[in-house]
């Protein structure tokens, strides 16, 4: 199994090093291997974690309801209802919010076809 310091694991996930350290701290990422001199290691597992953690982020997910989804994923296999629900109710954000801004797309392009014909282009 691969292995990977902090700076390799922030490079690899996108995440900073003070990041990490944070999600760690909330219980975003548990059980991170160390080393005997203490120092933070991080596996494919983690990575794939992460991953998971920049989806989430990128679309917007509050950081409480990423707890909650970690806090439902180390539970046993009886949690796995209500983390479904809890990641389509997060879809059904996350589609709102891609139609409000394909509006918003329209009205800016429209406003640009707007100025370009004032402009005589």
């Amino acid at each position: 199994m691969t292995r990977y310091s902090p700076s390799e694991a922030a490079e690899k996930s996108g995440f900073s090093l003070d990041t990490l350290r944070y999600y760690e701290k909330i219980g975003l990422l548990a059980d991170v291997d160390r080393t005997s001199g203490g120092r933070r290691i991080f596996s494919d597992d983690d990575l794939g974690w992460l991953a998971l953690l920049r989806c989430l982020r990128d679309t917007g997910m509050p950081i409480a309801r990423m707890c909650r989804f970690a806090e439902l994923a180390r539970a046993d296999a009886g949690t796995l209802a209500e983390r479904i629900a809890l990641l389509e109710e997060h879809a059904v954000g996350v589609g709102a919010q891609l139609e409000l801004l394909l509006r918003q797309q329209r009205n800016l392009q429209d406003k640009i076809a707007f100025y370009r014909r004032q402009a005589g282009g």
